[in-house]
């Protein structure tokens, strides 16, 4: 049965996808240059871990947006059409500096890698209303989302002067408290009962199994691109505490999906949920782990909170906050990001021989969140309001994760 709002694809989304990438393209013809002063090893060095970063956001995330047995379509296809867009986004708000100083825009592999992870917390936030929106949505979520976390990241190092590296990896923090108070404010009547369609099958989470795997494998990149190599061995220390925290994390979701099942069994959804939450949090802390041993605290106590947190909290935050969240993004990739933030202050306080400069730097990482949490939310809710509106063709009830909605399916078309 075609859906109701089927024609806003045309009136609406072709429009709004010319206009945007026909501005990009006048923008980046007038004002950007590629940076060609590198060498050969500088490229060398940096194009793998372009693409590991690149195989994160697109096929990684995409894949795993597939669980949902008539969203399939949906959940990978929009995916590279948001993360497109927004990292076109991305690259421009982040060479506004590079604008005011130089005239100019400045591209290179690094801007490209910073821009894919400022546009992944745009996807992060995407899961809390998978099904639940139209394109159209998803664009501007993606770009909204975007605008503020690179603003997030200027307040950080402007007045905090954070480091670059944690002030990126706030991502997955701001990701999904922004996609959070997002889905809450378009909460739809009814979600309390599960959507008609909102169902998975053994195909489909074989698919986002993939998603989840291509995630593990590169992980460690997506930790590591950005810490400077410039000290021996950080980078490489970067790579093994990502790689023991998710193995570590990966082994106690497992335990805990098992001891959390009435028939102890292992529950796939509950482990893509989980298994990453040791490289979710020791991302977030990155910077101030030092040892092997630290990184698989992390990762096991990260598991934990994840796994009890998908397993008692997603219910109740529908229940109590009216807050359907599709991708349990609370559990995989808030709450390990907050105890990824809480680890970094006391390791950064354990190491610290000053009490003075331990104080001042607890301080600084406390103001670092609380702002993170306040722009997030407070934007996050603003972006729901604005979505919310009819002007936009929300699906309906009875539409909401169906791929027929907004894709052609021709083993379905009607003969005449």
């Amino acid at each position: 049965m075609p859906p109701q709002y089927a024609p806003s694809l045309r009136s609406r989304l072709a429009p709004l996808l010319l206009f945007l990438q026909t501005g990009f393209i006048i923008i980046f013809a007038f004002y950007t240059e590629i940076e060609r002063n590198g060498n050969a090893d500088d490229f060398s060095k940096c194009y793998p871990e372009f693409q590991d970063v690149n195989v994160i956001v697109i096929l990684g995330f995409g894949f795993l947006g597939t669980f949902l047995v008539r969203h399939g379509f949906s959940g990978s296809g929009f995916n590279l059409l948001v993360a497109a867009m927004a990292t076109q986004w991305a690259l421009i708000l982040n060479g506004v500096e590079s604008l005011y100083y130089r005239g100019r825009l400045r591209i290179d592999l690094r801007s490209l890698i910073v821009a894919e992870m400022c546009t992944a917390s745009a996807l992060i936030s995407i899961g809390a209303v998978l099904g639940k929106t139209n394109p159209v949505h998803l664009i501007l979520i993606g770009l909204l989302e975007v605008s503020g976390f690179i603003l997030n990241k200027w307040l950080l190092q402007l007045i905090l002067n954070t480091q670059p590296l944690i002030s990126i990896m706030m991502l997955h923090i701001f990701g999904s408290l922004f996609g959070l108070m997002l889905t809450g404010t378009l909460y739809r009547k009814g979600s309390e009962r599960r959507f008609e369609k909102e169902k998975f099958d053994t195909k489909m989470g074989l698919f986002s199994m993939l998603g989840t795997v291509f995630l593990w494998m590169f992980w460690p990149s997506f930790n590591s691109v950005l810490v400077d190599d410039q000290t021996p061995g950080r980078k490489l220390g970067a790579v093994c505490s990502t790689y023991l925290a998710l193995a570590v994390s990966a082994v106690t979701a497992a335990a805990v999906s098992v001891l959390s099942n009435p028939k102890g069994k292992l529950n796939l959804i509950h482990l893509q949920s989980c298994i990453l939450a040791g490289g979710v949090a020791v991302g977030v802390s990155m910077s101030a782990v030092r040892h092997p041993w630290e990184a698989m605290i992390i990762g096991f106590a990260a598991a934990i909170i994840s796994s009890i947190g998908f397993q008692y909290l997603k219910i109740h935050m529908l229940l109590a906050f009216q807050c359907h969240d599709t991708c349990a993004i609370l559990s995989s990739h808030a709450l390990p990001g907050v105890l990824g933030w809480l680890a970094h202050l006391v390791l950064q306080i354990k190491d610290s021989d000053d009490h003075t400069v331990a104080i001042r730097f607890a301080v600084f990482h406390i103001c670092s969140l609380l702002i993170t949490i306040a722009l997030s939310v407070t934007l996050g809710i603003l972006t729901g309001l604005l979505i919310r509106l009819k002007f936009w063709r929300p699906p309906q009830y009875k539409n909401c994760f169906d791929d027929q909605a907004f894709w052609e399916f021709s083993h379905l078309a009607v003969r005449k």
